[in-house]
């Protein structure tokens, strides 16, 4: 390692353990976090406590997946943009096979459009296997706007990238339309577990969602965001696990949900952009590997099922900091408390050390 390339290290704590239940995996594990905000660590351990006290844990249902790249194109005019869309629809099977040429994992799923004047942005959206497809989806775009380019009459390039994908950008197409993982977590608490382990009732937990993370979000002109700090739980979670760490910025958009069931509590989050994979860039490293190994995300599988797997341990991770940070707020004084007590440890060193 030189100089020129070397790691910086950031303390890394393992939370839990959390149990998680659903369509992808049903499992009792810890997770790592890597994070220089060291209250994060209990306050996901404390989620995490809640999970393990109810029957089924946090139920997590993966509902969709798929990664997204959008080309630019420039038309003589926007009825030739129209045509060249209608014609790219109706040859769907045909692109299809064109990224076959180039890819053993990518598939196209399908394409959509936007027209804009003489400008016509195509979203190509794929499935990727256990990559989260960043580079997949933009070889698979590029083979496919060259074939485009040389087939289809009336436009010229304009750009691989036409922002229309959206990448790493808070926008509204990809809480819509979906990009990477799009994962539901559920978690109904005892009104017993809600008095005795997060010091609150359902009740209060109902109120502040409303109050804070619905009408203050709105308020304060949030994109399909409606939440606490989803943002947090994600920086750490992709530090220790080799993710791109800027796609938090569409992975943090999601919306929580609470309901008070008779003193028991409901609770919910929802990530429609959660970009994870289990290969590709970064998954290399040592750390990388140990910390996926030991969520058992490097296992003998068919393509696509570690990266899921990693995607609702995630999500379920989010839950636990959501639940647990929601809870706090609820009781005066109790948020900044902690953050005294605990960032005043200097023992944070030497637990990344």
């Amino acid at each position: 390692m030189t100089e020129t390339h070397a790691i910086a290290r950031v303390p890394m704590k393992w939370v839990g353990p959390l149990r998680i239940s659903g369509n992808v995996a049903n499992i009792d594990t810890h997770v790592p976090l890597a994070t220089y905000e060291t209250p994060l660590w209990p306050s996901v351990g404390r989620g995490a406590k809640v999970s393990m006290l109810a029957e089924e844990g946090i139920v997590a249902t993966l509902v969709d997946e798929r990664m997204t790249r959008s080309v630019l194109v420039e038309a003589t005019d926007a009825q030739t943009a129209y045509t060249a869309a209608r014609a790219i629809e109706a040859r769907i099977e045909e692109l299809r096979a064109v990224v076959r040429t180039c890819s053993r994992f990518a598939e196209l799923l399908t394409v959509r459009h936007e027209i804009a004047g003489n400008l016509l942005f195509i979203r190509f959206e794929f499935s990727t296997g256990d990559a989260s497809g960043h580079n997949m989806a933009t070889l698979a775009s590029d083979t496919l706007l060259t074939h485009l380019l040389q087939t289809i009459p009336g436009i010229s390039y304009g750009s691989i990238s036409g922002n229309y994908c959206t990448d790493k950008k808070a926008t509204a197409i990809n809480g819509i339309l979906g990009r990477g993982k799009n994962v539901v977590t559920e978690l109904l608490v005892p009104r017993a577990v809600v008095e005795g382990v997060l010091h609150t009732t359902a009740a209060k937990i109902v109120q502040l969602n409303i109050r804070k993370n619905l009408l203050g979000t709105l308020l304060a002109g949030g994109i399909r965001s409606a939440n606490a700090h989803y943002a947090n739980m994600l920086l750490g979670f992709y530090l220790a696990t080799g993710q791109d760490a800027a796609n938090i910025v569409e992975g943090s958009q999601g919306v929580t949900l609470a309901e008070d069931r008779d003193g028991d509590l409901y609770f919910s989050c929802n990530l429609p952009n959660l970009i994870v994979g289990t290969v590709g860039n970064g998954k290399g490293l040592e750390f990388v590997e140990t910390n996926l190994t030991r969520l058992g995300c490097r296992d003998d599988r068919a393509p696509g099922e570690n990266a899921r797997r990693l995607a609702v341990i995630a999500a379920a991770t989010v839950l636990c900091g959501e639940l647990s940070l929601l809870a706090a707020q609820t009781n005066p004084g109790e948020l900044m408390r902690a953050h005294v007590e605990l960032e005043r440890d200097n023992k944070t060193a030497k637990v990344g050390a």
